[in-house]
């Protein structure tokens, strides 16, 4: 395993005031993260806050909506009951929740790269008029009027007066514990495993045909790429063009993970599949993609690729008491 070493000199007398530095564990397979930890420091205090927080509905300005109401834990951070996200009021919207896992990896977030930094991700649903609606502010003063909440600040940031960045930073160390490494691919790579026939002629297929855009060990590049489906004319949603105005981005949305497939069904941005069957129907019967790339295959290579993404599933991940509700 890799560790990232992270503490500041400057930092120890105030560390052993209020909290520990931790070191994020990852494989040594794994590239590089691409999160700034020295700009906001693991602490097991301020993620165990995070972790309060990203279940708490008060977040929301009616109090109903939290951020695991969209990412459930046993959908490996994303949701299977619906395929548009739900907000306050019995809003739809016109996306589907991502799963959320390994970002402290992420170069941006959110289906069409708005955001291009975790520690103000969650900014953007808390605010959206659709998702949270709610005004940071007003979570900043909900939050200082509870009788827990500046307890747990002042053990997570040393101070009982509570800010909206603190609020923000807590929210993302938790998400960057949410690490997945521990599927059967990843025991492979360990040698701690091996794949069967039909696993290892998925895995050549893999990588004949979706490695560029699903980069293992990731299985995301984490760039933007255009899926090759229609635009429904329902939701109008033309994806990066949205951020950067230029219509060469139309229908280019971020590249999600293969990692924990079984878990985070429906597909697409919209959540308009599924089956992984209906999206490699569609992948092989549409070469209009970015990548020009056409791809065919076969019933049973489909069947043997499908057996190999299965290998991406990390049960551990997603049943895992730490990410969970906390109910201490």
């Amino acid at each position: 395993m890799k560790f990232k070493f992270i503490i500041s000199l400057s930092c120890i007398v105030l560390l052993s005031a209020f909290s520990n530095y931790l070191d994020l564990a990852y494989p040594d397979y794994f590239p590089e993260p691409e999160y700034n930890f020295e700009e906001n420091t693991l602490r097991e205090n301020t993620i165990q806050l995070g972790r309060i927080l990203f279940y708490d509905p008060i977040l929301s300005k009616d109090s109903s909506i939290s951020c695991a109401s969209c990412h459930s834990p046993y959908n490996a951070f994303a949701h299977t009951d619906h395929d548009l996200s739900h907000g306050i009021n019995d809003s739809i919207g016109i996306r589907n929740a991502p799963a959320l896992f390994n970002l402290a990896w992420g170069k941006s977030f959110m289906w069409d790269g708005a955001i291009h930094n975790l520690d103000i991700q969650a900014l953007a649903p808390i605010s959206h008029s659709g998702e949270m609606g709610e005004d940071i502010k007003n979570v900043v003063i909900k939050l200082q009027n509870t009788q827990r909440y500046p307890s747990l600040f002042e053990a997570a940031f040393g101070d009982k007066k509570i800010t909206g960045e603190q609020l923000l930073k807590a929210i993302s160390q938790f998400q960057l514990t949410l690490v997945s490494d521990n599927s059967k691919y990843d025991n492979v790579r360990r040698n701690e495993s091996t794949y069967t026939i039909q696993e290892q002629k998925g895995y050549e297929i893999y990588k004949s045909n979706c490695s560029g855009c699903h980069t293992e060990p990731l299985f995301t590049n984490n760039n933007f790429e255009r899926n090759g489906l229609e635009i429904d004319t329902t939701l109008n949603d033309y994806g990066r063009m949205k951020i950067t105005n230029n219509s060469k981005d139309s229908a280019f949305f971020k590249v999600p993970s293969l990692r924990n497939l079984s878990y985070s069904y429906p597909y697409m941005h919209d959540g308009r599949y599924r089956k992984l069957k209906d999206v490699l129907k569609h992948y092989t019967s549409n070469p209009s993609l970015s990548r020009g790339k056409e791809i065919k295959l076969s019933s049973n290579e489909k069947a043997d690729l499908i057996a190999f993404l299965l290998t991406l599933n990390d049960r551990e991940f997603v049943f895992n008491p730490k990410h969970q509700f906390p109910r201490e």
